[in-house]
This record gives structure tokens, sequence and C-alpha cells, in this order.
């Protein structure tokens, strides 16, 4: 195969944070609840929280930098092991910091 690949990569570590919450969940924190009102129903009684919609989430995450390289199509089968060197060459790996996630992967 002729052309390339450019990747994508970001680095995780074992203290990142990545979680999922459903706003059900969320409106029923009586803190969170509080401070929605007092933000946007100020002077207001007897207001409830409700979701429009049950399956809305918020995800919470670290955010992290994402970094790129590029690679022969012909080596599309070890990206992954590809990422991991690139992230070691330009090093980028630390103590908790030793795992690569692939973000995107784009052919030209």
């Amino acid at each position: 195969m002729d052309g390339t690949i450019m990747v994508s990569y970001k680095i995780l570590c074992k203290a990142d944070l990545n979680k999922d919450i459903n706003l059900q969940e969320l409106f029923l924190n009586e803190k969170i609840a509080k401070v929605i009102k007092s933000e946007f129903a100020k002077g207001f009684r007897n207001i409830a929280l409700t979701p429009s919609s049950q399956d809305a989430s918020l995800l919470i995450q670290t955010q992290k930098e994402v970094h790129t390289f590029e690679v022969l199509k012909d080596d599309f089968a070890d990206l992954l092991v590809l990422a991991e060197e690139d992230a070691s060459n330009k090093k980028l790996m630390k103590k908790d910091c030793d795992r690569v996630e692939l973000v995107d992967i784009q052919t030209s």
C-alpha cells in the first residue's frame, strides 16, 4: 500500500479521571440542585429540576494533550506499538503515565 497514516494519541495516567454522570443523578445531589436554583431561578419557590432526556449524561475526564506522528500504511497493524515507541522517544512516558490511547487515525 502506498501512502501514510497520521496517528493521534494521548498518554494515560493512573490518576486520570474518567467518569460518566447521568443528569438525573446530578440533579438529585442537593448541593448542585441548590446552586442551579439560586443561579437560574432566584426568587422563585417550589422549583423542581427534571432532565428533559433520561439518557443525557455528563462526562468528567482529565484533559489531555494529543500527540501525533506519521507512519506508512504498511504499518497499520502495529499502530499501538508504534504510538508507544513514539511516546517513549519523545520522553512522554513518566512514572504513573505509561499507557497510550489512540485518538484518531487519518490516511493520506
